[in-house]
């Protein structure tokens, strides 16, 4: 496996690509929120917004745009809120589970630990 330096790209071009802006609100996307185009491009868009509309045409998670992008997912937030706020994309969250799964018992598992070496 070939290692790759952490910094994906020239921050002049990310600061361009952002609009100067280096946050997105935190609240509206998670890594693995869903991401639906709602429209077809249009003349004049970034291309980076053009290319994201064209990726979600079925639902796909923030963290494989940023991949697909080759831009850090705080880059891609930025956009996201862009096609979010002109009603160009809808977000998906992932469902929370109305109960909190619960560890099992920690005897229970020393028990069944025991039973497997017991093999």
């Amino acid at each position: 496996m070939i290692r790759r330096p952490v910094d994906s790209g020239d921050p002049d071009r990310l600061y361009t690509v952002t609009n100067g802006r280096t946050r997105a609100d935190e609240d509206a996307f998670d890594l693995v929120t869903l991401i639906v185009s709602e429209c077809e491009p249009t003349p004049g868009m970034q291309s980076e917004h053009v290319r994201i509309l064209r990726m979600c045409d079925r639902p796909t998670a923030v963290v494989e745009i940023a991949a697909e992008l080759g831009l850090p997912v705080g880059v891609v937030k930025i956009l996201l809120c862009d096609l979010l706020d002109t009603g160009r994309i809808t977000a998906r969250h992932p469902r929370l589970s109305p109960r909190r799964a619960q560890l099992p018992d920690t005897e229970i598992l020393k028990q069944v630990l025991v039973g497997l070496h017991n093999l």
